[in-house]
């Protein structure tokens, strides 16, 4: 059983907005003792299969810095290792998902995930920073008269769940993460859609009781992120 919070509270939530002067748009977000500086910068080019489409791209790089772990953590030199590169992926299919392509113009937004502090829930908190970060590079290019009007459909956050000792419980730290039997990510729309469900059964299976319960718990806790994507961004 947990002793700081309630099973269905996520931790404590903070975001630092325009964390940094030079990207377009940049947050720090702490979800409990994980700690993510998030990133967008606007570059005038679209991706390759994109040129003469009119169509733009968002694409994510994310890292956990040496120091960000118990012990310290290589840095990855030259090509990032498959957890990062399967992290960077969800992070950017799940951003693309809610924009128009095409009043993007053919420019890419780079998100940038760099994990300063990891206590789980490192790739959720990516996505959730993410959002903010990209719409503040899109409402800087507004201000620029690049584009005409902010180009997304829906705000997009992510939570974990997980079940530990039998009980579903909504955003795990690293400590509960590792002693699970069930591991969940859950990235949703603030219209209650769901953008991907990654669950695995470390320990054991799961029933669709549990599923159904853990999706609760995501949707509350993705619920409450965005409000604060909301409060932040003011739209």
């Amino acid at each position: 059983m947990r002793t700081d919070r309630a099973f269905d509270v996520t931790r404590e939530v903070k975001v630092t907005d325009h964390y940094l002067m030079s990207p377009q748009g940049s947050v720090l977000i702490e979800m409990g003792n994980t700690k993510v500086i998030c990133t967008a910068s606007v570059e005038e080019s679209t991706a390759k299969h994109l040129v003469g489409t009119g169509k733009g791209w968002v694409t994510a790089e994310y890292a956990m810095l040496p120091g960000s772990t118990g012990t310290r953590k290589k840095r990855e030199k030259g090509k990032a290792d498959g957890r990062s590169v399967e992290i960077q992926r969800l992070i950017g299919r799940s951003l693309r998902s809610v924009v128009d392509m095409e009043k993007l113009g053919e420019r890419t937004i780079w998100i940038d995930c760099d994990v300063i502090q990891a206590d789980g829930g490192t790739r959720t908190a990516s996505i959730t920073g993410g959002y903010i970060a990209m719409v503040q590079a899109m409402q800087w290019m507004k201000e620029q008269g690049l584009i005409e009007e902010i180009p997304v459909s829906a705000a997009v956050s992510a939570i974990s769940v997980g079940i530990v000792d039998g009980e579903c419980i909504l955003d795990l730290c690293y400590e509960e993460d590792s002693h699970a039997q069930v591991d969940m990510n859950v990235i949703m729309t603030d219209k209650g859609e769901f953008i991907e469900v990654q669950g695995t059964g470390e320990d054991a299976p799961f029933t669709k009781v549990q599923l159904l319960e853990l999706l609760d718990l995501a949707t509350k806790g993705c619920s409450q992120l965005h409000q604060i994507q909301k409060e932040i961004l003011n739209r």
